[in-house]
């Protein structure tokens, strides 16, 4: 009997996910050519980061830590009141495919969250261009 593991136990658990999202906030905060997602968060990312690793938590099969503080992600419902096009999708997957790659050892790991990061940014789009 084998049993598989998830992405959360696979990447090390809460610490090897937290890693991956303050790297990605750091990244946001460092490159000029994702300002555009920059400005739509607040001056200070604590908030934002600390969301951020509760939802990946979860979505990686580790403990649902979002839905039990705040329910249901309703990601694309959440998303809404900001505009999301092919620029703002591409800056996100910038910030987190370079913080995939500095945080996450498991070539397989980082290529399948990739995968699946690049589905969950496509899907917020909620504008064209």
């Amino acid at each position: 009997m084998t049993t598989e593991q998830t992405h959360y136990e696979r990447i090390g658990g809460a610490e090897r996910v937290r890693a991956l999202v303050v790297r990605f906030y750091q990244i946001m905060d460092e490159l000029p050519e994702t300002y555009g997602i920059r400005k739509m968060h607040a001056p200070h990312l604590q908030s934002a980061e600390d969301k951020l690793f509760k939802f990946l938590s979860g979505w990686m099969g580790g403990p649902q830590l979002f839905v039990n503080e705040y329910g249901h992600p309703r990601l694309r419902a959440r998303h809404l009141p900001f505009t999301i096009g092919n620029s703002e999708r591409d800056q996100w997957l910038l910030c987190m495919n370079k913080a995939l790659m500095e945080v996450v050892d498991d070539l397989a790991l980082r290529n399948e969250l990739s995968e699946a990061f690049a589905k969950v940014a496509d899907h917020m789009r909620n504008t064209e261009g």
